[in-house]
């Protein structure tokens, strides 16, 4: 009889309401959050004294000073750097490009792709063709490609809603153009800038040459918007047209950063950990505000939060700030590959890196009887105007981690305008929000204490029901 009335409470506890105490604790962070939170001036710092951080850069590691420094300001129980390497490549000068048509020389906007190889000291001139897409390089043969820049226009698609499943649908061109391109003899790749807006801004991000032998490679620069479609118009008058482009990047041996940690051990469950992070890393173009300084000042203000807030975790609540992101993941595999080597239980890790825009909700990587565990918490998000609970992907970083125990979240705010500012020049701290950095850190440790608190079972124990 006790399992049954036990089993019958826990569903009404779920499904039909809170305590008071749940909205108050909420209300608390909210208030705090906004009246008195840390997560914007973090970020200045970031942005405007340290700028830009690409993994093996100076600047990189002066970000790993910087926020292991503030961290243990925080007062939190333990603090400190796990060792990565990690790859450094380095931009160098900043690149040229222009095209020849009909008598005309138009000067365009382009960055190299991050990991491309240079181009010869006086730069790679050629004919150009353009595709949609490296998928139509097959048909096209050798006989139309060898010796030309292939230009990849993949246009973005304007009508998807989701601008991560827009991004989604043609960053993969980016990755592999240039790896696909030279098997056909081409001798450079320019590829579309992966951006919902047309503006004169390249958009940079990482490719791949998987195993080709570095003699082989060829170079791969991101053009604007604005460019693409002038470059296009252009080969549709002259398809003779001579595209020529310089870059000086150079990629060198790897080096060793870190990842900055630091945890508040929980009170009652010390060895089952929940992870809160974001990636310290960023490109080299703008000083990576959005991407992703905003998920690494929110992710270290939900500690602050909760010890500001006088809540006293039972599990231990550990912030990461991972390094190489973008251009390697190796923050991240290095993080999940040290905690399974030393068994360490983690029961809940969400992730920032969306940008610091308006938070709407969260996706969840976990199973189907968790997320409506979870569903059930959306009555106390609502007057924060959060409303976007989907089951979904989660994080990158936080993605080595996945088990078939851990639930899995990603932050999810509004997206509209993230691609504006992904990866270019104009990722900077005066793009963002002060209001709406904040309640998304305040949004964020909302959920890591209701995922404390009542843990990522599925069955309710005898303790939660007294809560």
């Amino acid at each position: 009889m006790k399992i049954k009335l036990l089993t019958l409470f826990s569903s009404i506890v779920l499904t039909s309401g809170f305590s008071q105490t749940d909205k108050d604790v909420l209300k608390t962070i909210y208030t705090t959050s906004l009246t008195n939170g840390h997560s914007y001036q973090w970020l200045d710092y970031l942005s405007n004294t340290i700028g830009g951080r690409l993994s093996g850069s100076t600047n990189a590691e002066l970000a790993v000073q910087y926020t292991k420094s503030e961290l243990e300001k925080l007062g939190l129980d333990k603090v400190w750097l796990q060792p990565v390497m990690v790859p450094k490549w380095v931009r160098g000068q900043k690149e040229m490009g222009y095209f020849e048509a009909l008598g005309n020389i138009n000067k365009v906007n382009i960055c190299a792709l991050g990991g491309s190889v240079a181009t010869p000291e006086k730069g790679t001139k050629a004919k150009v063709i353009e595709v949609s897409s490296y998928k139509d390089l097959e048909s096209l043969g050798e006989e139309n490609i060898k010796g030309k820049i292939v230009f990849i226009n993949t246009k973005w698609e304007q009508e998807l809603v989701s601008t991560f499943q827009a991004y989604g649908g043609c960053s993969s061109e980016r990755y592999r153009g240039a790896a696909e391109a030279v098997k056909y003899g081409a001798v450079g790749t320019i590829v579309r800038s992966l951006s919902s807006r047309q503006d004169d801004l390249p958009h940079t991000g990482s490719m791949s040459y998987g195993d080709l032998p570095i003699a082989q490679r060829i170079p791969s620069a991101a053009i604007s918007t604005n460019d693409a479609v002038k470059l296009s118009e252009a080969l549709k008058r002259d398809k003779d047209l001579m595209f020529h482009f310089e870059m000086s990047c150079q990629q060198f041996d790897d080096v060793q950063s870190y990842n900055v940690i630091g945890e508040i051990t929980g009170s009652e469950f010390p060895n089952e950990y929940i992870l809160v992070g974001g990636h310290l890393d960023s490109w080299d173009l703008g000083d990576g505000a959005h991407d992703d300084g905003a998920g690494v000042v929110q992710s270290m203000d939900v500690l602050r939060l909760l010890k500001e807030s006088g809540i006293e975790p039972k599990r231990s609540i550990r912030v990461v700030l991972f390094m190489n992101e973008e251009n390697g993941l190796r923050g991240g595999r290095k993080y999940a590959e040290e905690a399974k080597s030393k068994g360490e239980k983690h029961v809940f890790a969400l992730e920032s890196d969306a940008g610091g825009f308006t938070p709407r909700g969260f996706s969840f990587d976990c199973s189907d009887l968790m997320f409506s565990k979870v569903e059930s918490w959306k009555p106390l998000f609502k007057p924060y105007l959060i409303h976007y609970f989907e089951k979904g992907g989660s994080g990158a970083d936080i993605g080595p981690l996945k088990n078939n125990d851990i639930v899995l979240a990603g932050l999810r705010p509004d997206s509209q305008r993230y691609f504006d500012h992904h990866h270019a020049a104009n990722d900077t701290f005066e793009h963002v929000n002060k209001r709406e950095l904040e309640l998304g850190a305040a949004t964020m440790t909302a959920l890591v204490y209701l995922m404390d608190k009542y843990g990522t079972s599925t069955i309710t124990n005898v303790e939660e029901i007294r809560d």
